[in-house]
C-alpha cells in the first residue's frame, strides 16, 4: 500500500512540472511578442511629427533613392478643387544659387528650383490671384503621390517636416516683389534627401513638388550650372 501511495504521488507530482513548464512557456510568448524588424517604419524630420508608419504607407514614405527631379509641378485636377488658382510659382534660396540663375528663374509650373540645403531659407514667390488660403506642406517623399489627393494635412501626419502659409505681402513697401512665405529644415531635426512640397488652397492639394535637400554646406560652392545638372539627375 506504501509503495503504491508513493508511485501515485511521484506521477502526480510529474504531472504537476510538466503543467507549470507549459504555463511558464505561454506567458513568455505573451509578454515579450516577436519584434518586427522588417526596418520599413519611417519617423517625421521634425519634431513636432514624430509619428511613424507601418505596411504599406510605410513603403512608399521616405528618402527613396530611385527618385527623380524634374523641376515640374504634378497638378492634382480633381473636381472638387480648383488647381488652376496656381499658375506658376519662383522659389528662392538663401545658400546656393544666383539672381541671374536658378534663384532668378520666372515663375513656372515645369521649370522650378528643387534642390536645396539643410539650414537654408526657402522662399516662394508664386503666380495666383489668391491672396490668402495658400500652403506648403513639406514631407518627406513618397512614391504613392496619390496619397495627397484624399489625406488630411496635420503637424502630426507622419513624415511632416515642416509648413509654410503663403499670404500675399500687403503690409510690404513692393508686396509684388517681396516673399510670400519662407521656411527652412533644421539639419538637427531633419535629415538630407528627397522631400515632396505639396501646395494646398483651403485645405486641398492642388499641386506637388518633389525636391531633394543637401546637408548644410554641399551646394553653397556649386555654379549655377552645376545646381541646374543636379536639378535634373
Amino acid at each position: 500500500m506504501k509503495k503504491f501511495l508513493a508511485i501515485a504521488l511521484a506521477l502526480f507530482l510529474f504531472i504537476s512540472l510538466i503543467a507549470c513548464k507549459d504555463n511558464n512557456s505561454g506567458s513568455s510568448n505573451a509578454t515579450n511578442p516577436q519584434a518586427n524588424n522588417s526596418g520599413e517604419n519611417q519617423q517625421s524630420g521634425n519634431q513636432s511629427g514624430n509619428q511613424s508608419e507601418t505596411g504599406s504607407n510605410a513603403q512608399n514614405a521616405g528618402n527613396a533613392e530611385d527618385a527623380k527631379l524634374s523641376g515640374k509641378l504634378s497638378i492634382i485636377d480633381l473636381e472638387d478643387r480648383d488647381s488652376s488658382i496656381l499658375r506658376g510659382i519662383r522659389i528662392y534660396g538663401n545658400q546656393a544659387g544666383t539672381l541671374d540663375g536658378i534663384n532668378g528663374k520666372k515663375a513656372s509650373l515645369t521649370d522650378v528650383r528643387d534642390v536645396f540645403e539643410l539650414g537654408e531659407w526657402v522662399e516662394f514667390y508664386p503666380d495666383t490671384d489668391a491672396e490668402y488660403y495658400l500652403r506648403v506642406w513639406v514631407l518627406k517623399h513618397r512614391d504613392d503621390q496619390e496619397y495627397y489627393n484624399t489625406c488630411k494635412f496635420s503637424d502630426l501626419m507622419p513624415n511632416f517636416a515642416t509648413y509654410c502659409d503663403l499670404h500675399y505681402p500687403v503690409d510690404e513697401e513692393n508686396p509684388d516683389e517681396w516673399y510670400w512665405g519662407s521656411f527652412y529644415l533644421n539639419e538637427s531635426d531633419c535629415e538630407p534627401g528627397y522631400y515632396d512640397f505639396v501646395f494646398t488652397y483651403e485645405g486641398k492639394a492642388i499641386a506637388v513638388l518633389q525636391t531633394r535637400f543637401y546637408k548644410c554646406g554641399e551646394l553653397a560652392s556649386k555654379s549655377d550650372e552645376e545646381l541646374e545638372k543636379l536639378m535634373r539627375e
